[in-house]
């Protein structure tokens, strides 16, 4: 009897893994991600808060207004400093904006960027900060849905969205299971995949000096107020803004670029965008429609941009997924605002922001440090100081001292007659 119940046992295992093997027959395995998810309005409260001082994680953009500078800390907020004394600056509060890389200020209102939303605080009391307000949607169309910023892209061959809505979710992280797909299953679920597809493009990254109302940034900035009008560039696109009510800006057309958009500058009624690929060149006089006047393309590089009178200075840096152009420093003429020429060329070791007041120019070279360059002749720049062992990101040129963020620690220099001098150093960590 026992051997009986052994064959059959046996004959039966022999049928299910026969069954199996014709079940499994001409599929493949896959990583299927799939997100995890939270309320879109609680994640986007949740993102913004007002605190003490708190220690910099990854230094970004820098911002002057009146005695404060404002320090991006990379998609978690903005650390503001009391600068009334450069000499001794105070680090007096963090405001935390999840998703947040660039602002900029007009008349005591701070205007942001936080998970493609324009948000909105009122800063005449840096010790008292109101809740702030949001626009959504208002910038950045890339977003085409929010993803927490400490969320990374899933190791995954393909990603199943399934019932997720973008308009009252947000991603907050992945889930990544193997499955085992025949072809047909496999074509049903990802033969096309819109909102996967956007996924992927979503995450693949003498200066002017204000009115006294207007804060100051660096070449870097993808915002710049000019006049009643907020311009924020993104990818391929320019939002804009109608700030004449600083507590209701207006949401206007967007512009659509000749290229992909980086950086933003302005000389009075023009706007120089610097891109990928190149300089592109927008006539303000219209301020709620931005018109193309020319461009001036070169390689593949990340490439900010300022401009002083007929020249356009413009940093190169052709490394990792900047592209293969040599770094550099392109001085271009546009004294013809339609047709830029290239004048002269001086390589670079790996260049991020620029700045200049009268003729010094000020560039930092990344991790080769900060360069000072007499610019009165743009035909033979000549090398007045070289401060080495820093790494340098962005500068600002103020009226009265240079302001510049480094590797968490942001730098002040007083300027000289043919130099500069340090002031003094502040560690944001």
């Amino acid at each position: 009897m026992k051997k009986i119940s052994l064959l059959l046992f046996v004959a039966m295992a022999i049928t299910l893994f026969s069954c199996s093997e014709d079940d499994d027959a001409g599929k493949q395995e896959y990583l299927i991600a799939t997100p995890l998810t939270s309320n879109l309005q609680q994640f986007k409260e949740e993102a913004v808060a007002i605190s003490e001082p708190v220690p910099i994680r990854e230094s970004g953009k820098i911002y002057a207004y009146k005695d404060y500078v404002f320090v991006n800390d990379v998609n978690l907020g903005i650390h503001i400093l009391d600068n009334s004394n450069p000499e001794v600056p105070q680090n007096v509060a963090f405001i935390k904006l999840e998703g947040n890389n660039d602002i900029s200020i007009k008349d005591d209102r701070l205007y942001a960027d936080s998970y493609g939303d324009l948000v909105i605080f009122d800063i005449s009391d840096v010790n008292n900060i109101p809740t702030a307000k949001r626009i959504e949607n208002a910038i950045y169309q890339e977003f085409w849905c929010t993803v927490g910023f400490d969320v990374d892209w899933p190791e995954a061959d393909y990603i199943d969205y399934g019932d997720f809505n973008s308009s009252n979710q947000a991603i907050i992280g992945w889930e990544v299971k193997t499955e085992r797909l025949s072809d047909e299953e496999f074509e049903s679920r990802f033969g096309y995949n819109e909102d996967l597809y956007l996924a992927e493009e979503a995450f693949s990254s003498d200066a002017p000096v204000s009115d006294g109302s207007v804060g100051q940034g660096g070449s870097l900035a993808r915002f710049k107020i000019v006049g009643d009008y907020l311009y924020a560039v993104e990818w391929s696109s320019i939002s804009i803004f109608d700030i004449s009510d600083l507590d209701a800006p207006k949401t206007l057309e967007d512009v659509y670029t000749e290229g992909a958009i980086e950086t933003i500058y302005n000389q009075g009624e023009i706007l120089f965008l610097g891109g990928p690929q190149g300089m592109y060149i927008y006539d303000i006089s219209t301020p709620s429609k931005p018109s193309f006047v020319g461009e001036f393309t070169h390689g593949t590089a990340c490439d900010p941009v300022v401009v002083d009178g007929d020249t356009a200075f413009v940093t190169l840096r052709g490394e990792n997924s900047c592209g293969g152009t040599e770094s550099g420093l392109y001085i271009v003429d546009v004294s013809n605002l339609a047709s830029p020429e290239l004048r002269k060329f001086y390589p670079l070791d790996g260049p991020y922001g620029l700045g200049f007041k009268g003729d010094h120019l000020f560039i930092c070279d990344g991790a080769s440090g900060l360069k000072v360059y007499d610019k009165s002749d743009v035909d033979n720049l000549t090398l007045l100081n070289h401060f080495e062992d820093i790494v340098t990101y962005d500068v600002i040129p103020l009226p009265n001292s240079l302001l510049m963020i480094g590797d968490k620690i942001l730098y002040q220099y007083e300027y000289l007659e043919s130099d500069i001098r340090l002031i003094s150093t502040f560690d944001l960590n």
